[in-house]
């Protein structure tokens, strides 16, 4: 049977981050413990397990979205390659890490804003100002998001005007706009019917051809569609890590085949 590192090598797929030894606390509460974990380029990584497992904990680790509440506490690291940075470092700007890492939220929550500005906000914030410049990085963000055909002639249009599945899209557009390395998702379907949930499924698959992807599903059958690796987490603990028909089809760990099964959470 493959390891996920074995697999790696033979498919020379590369780490884009790794966690080390993550350890986080909300005040004196423990949430994630002696966390280890690849985050291969280019693939698609899915966290799954029982609620309060740890799950978007994690994921929030990884753009530094715990620094915003007082009390939180990071130990260990995150490793963003190829240049070795550590992302939980005292001396990086979360707002830089943010930069280079972007993130889908549960619920789709478009800016107050039109389409086309939602999109471009965050190439303003970077200082982007021509027009032309910010015309093209739009459009191309929102064909990469599968919207632009949908909105290019309403692009003055409120987001918030647009349906469930297509504002979805407008956030995905919204973070891939800024050219991100890696794209965060917690549980981006959550709130969407069967059909934008396919929508947004295929859209997944087809971005990690451009980015790397990490995302946090409760469903299981989503994470076995999408995903190309899959962790599984339980208590703040990462259970079992491998490639997603492995862990799916014949799990290592008596716990992830239980909840796999359906005898557990």
């Amino acid at each position: 049977m493959n390891t996920p590192a074995t697999f790696a090598a033979e498919q020379n797929l590369k780490a884009k981050a790794e966690c080390k030894n993550l350890n986080f606390h909300y005040g004196a509460f423990q949430a994630l413990k002696n966390v280890n974990l690849p985050i291969y380029e280019k693939q698609v990584t899915s966290l799954i397990g029982p609620s309060g497992c740890g799950k978007s904990t994690l994921l929030r680790s990884f753009n530094r979205m715990h620094d915003l509440y007082p009390g939180n506490r990071y130990e260990g690291e995150i490793i963003m390659h190829p240049d070795d940075t550590n992302l939980l470092g005292k001396d990086v700007d979360p707002i830089e890490v943010r930069m280079r890492i972007s993130m889908v939220f549960q619920k789709p929550n478009p800016f107050p804003k039109s389409v086309y500005e939602n999109v471009a906000y965050s190439l303003r914030v970077r200082g982007v100002k021509a027009k032309s410049e910010l015309d093209d990085r739009v459009e191309k963000a929102l064909k990469a998001s599968a919207l632009w055909d949908e909105v290019s002639h309403r692009l003055k249009d409120l987001g918030a005007n647009l349906s469930g599945g297509q504002q979805q899209r407008l956030c995905i557009a919204r973070a891939l706009a800024s050219e991100p390395e890696i794209i965060l998702f917690d549980e981006p379907t959550s709130a969407l019917d069967p059909i934008a949930t396919a929508s947004i499924e295929e859209l997944v698959t087809e971005l990690k051809e451009r980015v790397t992807i990490l995302i946090v599903t409760h469903n299981m059958q989503q994470a076995a569609r999408i995903s190309d690796f899959t962790a599984y987490m339980y208590l703040g603990e990462m259970i079992e890590f491998g490639v997603t028909d492995q862990v799916f089809i014949k799990p290592q760990k008596k716990q992830t085949e239980d909840y796999i099964t359906g005898r557990f959470g």
